[in-house]
């Protein structure tokens, strides 16, 4: 089965993707997910893991933190890594840390799946934890 020339390559699904987020156009974020979406990251005492699109829809929608910048997007087919750069400001000094988020753009367009990947000793660390 061939692709339709005329569709998105999985860097412009994910670059719409974190437009949108930034936007909080929540309605464009759900529609670049699968409905088993599996995300995987890190958090101060375990990993944050989601498997279905609505549960990590709710977390999207209601969590609070720092606009993260885009520093370079790679794509490999339908793999894509975006090198992120965050800045937490709430600590007594700022912290800015480099995330790499590894996403794979599934053969219907929607994003299957999203790995964040950082050394987060300091800004665990920083942060009392």
């Amino acid at each position: 089965m061939q692709k339709n020339e005329t569709a998105k390559s999985a860097k412009e699904i994910v670059t719409e993707f974190m437009q949108a987020m930034e936007r909080k156009d929540w309605k464009i974020v759900r529609n670049h997910i699968s409905d088993n979406i599996s995300v995987l990251a890190p958090g101060p005492a375990k990993p944050i893991t989601f498997h279905q699109a609505e549960a990590y829809m709710y977390y999207l929608e209601h969590a609070t933190g720092p606009t993260p910048e885009i520093k370079k997007m790679i794509a490999d087919g339908n793999d894509v890594c975006v090198t992120i750069e965050v800045t937490y400001p709430d600590p007594p000094q700022p912290v800015t840390t480099l995330v790499c988020g590894l996403f794979h753009v599934n053969d219907d367009g929607k994003i299957g799946s999203i790995r964040f990947v950082l050394d987060p000793r300091e800004l665990y660390q920083k942060l009392g934890y």
